[in-house]
């Protein structure tokens, strides 16, 4: 995110926060993960490919006896989603799309021949979300974003840790997307996150928290 806690600008073009070492570090963290998270905006916005770029990482892992590339997770409340959009048609990993239970009809006509959808309740149930994802065997997931599925996890206790990048600039316009929305955080005053780890990493840094015990030192 900006300084000002911003992860991207108000106008089409996208903003870049990172840079290519952190970008990488990325890449390394999702090599590590079981399944990757995204929300239906996220999908809709940024188009994105959810795929280890590294051909070592990928390699190891399947050299380890799993897939080349993590299990791709959505959630959705409408359905509103292309299936020629890049999250369904790159990659041989499974695609799990969690689906707001009235939606769910219309998600199995739109996309039952890219991916598995799933009830996630009425309305989406982020903590179903993650039962049944523990029930077809995945045990690390990382959730990019955006800031609607940030707030939904972080208010409903539901992250073990926090790793934030704080990119060296403003964006200074409240029109912006912003790292979280408006929520009941558990994180306050009488519960504060356990810094694990700061890293300067180019331009940016990186700051580790642990949100769960079974993170904190």
């Amino acid at each position: 995110m900006s300084i000002d806690g911003y992860v991207d600008s108000p106008s089409d073009e996208r903003l870049l926060l990172s840079n290519a070492a952190d970008f990488d570090r990325v890449d390394e963290v999702r090599a590590g993960c079981d399944a990757i998270l995204v929300g239906a905006g996220t999908v809709r916005v940024d188009n994105p490919r959810l795929l280890i770029r590294d051909e070592t990482r990928r390699a190891a892992r399947i050299a380890r006896g799993l897939p080349p590339d993590p299990v791709k997770v959505t959630v959705t409340g409408t359905c509103g989603l292309d299936p020629a959009a890049r999250f369904f048609t790159l990659g041989d990993a499974d695609k799990l799309v969690y689906c707001a239970t009235p939606a769910l009809p219309s998600a199995e006509e739109r996309l039952g021949k890219v991916a598995t959808v799933v009830d996630a309740g009425d309305p989406v149930d982020l903590s179903r979300v993650i039962t049944d994802l523990a029930g077809r065997g995945v045990g690390r997931l990382m959730v990019e974003g955006g800031g609607t599925i940030h707030t939904g996890f972080l208010t409903a206790g539901l992250a073990d840790e926090l790793q934030l990048v704080v990119a060296p600039f403003f964006v200074g316009d409240s029109r912006a997307p912003r790292f979280v929305g408006d929520g009941c955080f558990p994180w306050g005053p009488e519960r504060r996150a356990n810094l694990t780890e700061v890293r300067q990493i180019g331009d940016v840094v990186l700051l580790r928290y642990a949100l769960s015990e079974r993170y904190r030192d």
